[in-house]
């Protein structure tokens, strides 16, 4: 075999430098550059298919996202990621069997799998719970939820990515919020097949319940003929009644079933037409309003039931 140092006069010691540049950086750089190539193949294709999925959306004439739709989009970018690093696992070890022999590779996989066991676990955790987050269809990307993680902390945002390891919200600040997936205690999803905006409205003691009643009757059915808020709703707004009595006021509680995500706009809109009709029949809302919670909340204990 003849070598280029030995043409050009240089060192004997410099033939397995050559040897190894020939053959196994060859080898190094193919396998390295393949594997980068697929893996950009794949993110490619997933990132077309949620462009896809995206434009497909925009284009018809609902509303918001399908859960079908949102499920999808979220299986998909869930499967190229699993691809991407099955890939990285292959070049990895054949990156290793270029120096150590296949017959080692079985007890250092084994070492391997043991200290991975040990100090990986909380990752292993987060994977698995990825998993099943994925495959329940707890959520998906769109999606308005509540997370409640490890020491009662809560996030709540705008699902913006689903990973195997970890959720990405976006908060109403703008704040990007990354949750792992196995500190989760319990996942609220506020904008499951459908919504509910609940509105609790004080009005002073000495007022007609019965007009009150009336009043948001009559409101929650012109609401509901309001083209504006028509396809977003699913059927009028109805009062519920007395939900509270206080020393100098009672709270009647209006509710109105929504598309998923439409029951914050719907409540706030809700609220401002239930102030000036009340006005109309001569009925203030009391002035503990300021010291009211006012809850806006995903399928909360729906007559026809509802989904978490």
């Amino acid at each position: 075999m003849t070598y280029l140092v030995d043409e050009i006069g240089l060192p004997s010691w410099l033939r397995s430098i050559e040897r190894w540049l020939a053959v196994d950086f060859v080898q190094i750089l193919v396998w390295i550059v393949g594997a980068i190539l697929v893996a950009r193949f794949i993110r490619w294709g997933a990132d077309r298919y949620s462009q896809h999925a995206l434009a497909q959306f925009e284009r018809s004439d609902d509303i918001v996202q399908s859960e079908d739709l949102k499920h999808r989009r979220a299986l998909v970018d869930v499967m190229a990621w699993t691809l991407i690093a099955i890939v990285a696992i292959i070049v990895g070890l054949k990156m290793m069997a270029l120096w150590v022999p296949t017959s080692s590779l079985v007890g250092l996989s084994a070492v391997l799998g043991a200290a991975l066991g040990f100090g990986a676990q909380r990752i292993v955790q987060d994977v698995l719970a990825g998993f099943f987050i994925i495959a329940e269809h707890q959520y998906g990307y769109g999606d308005v939820v509540n997370l409640t993680v490890t020491g009662g902390l809560e996030a709540e945002g705008t699902v913006e990515d689903v990973t195997l390891r970890v959720t990405r919200l976006r908060n109403s600040d703008g704040e990007l919020i990354t949750v792992p997936n196995g500190q989760m205690i319990k996942a609220t999803n506020l904008s499951k097949d459908w919504a509910r905006a609940v509105v609790d409205v004080p009005v002073p003691l000495e007022a007609d319940i019965n007009i009150v009643n009336s009043t948001l009757r009559e409101v929650g059915q012109s609401f509901y003929d309001d083209p504006r808020w028509h396809r977003v709703l699913l059927d009028a707004p109805q009062p519920l009644g007395v939900t509270n009595l206080e020393l100098d006021s009672a709270t009647v509680r209006m509710v109105a079933r929504t598309l998923p995500g439409q029951q914050f706009d719907i409540g706030r809109a809700l609220r401002s037409a239930i102030i000036s009709a009340l006005a109309r029949h001569g009925v203030s809302v009391a002035k503990t309003i300021q010291n009211q919670t006012v809850t806006e909340t995903a399928a909360d204990a729906a007559p026809g039931g509802g989904a978490e």
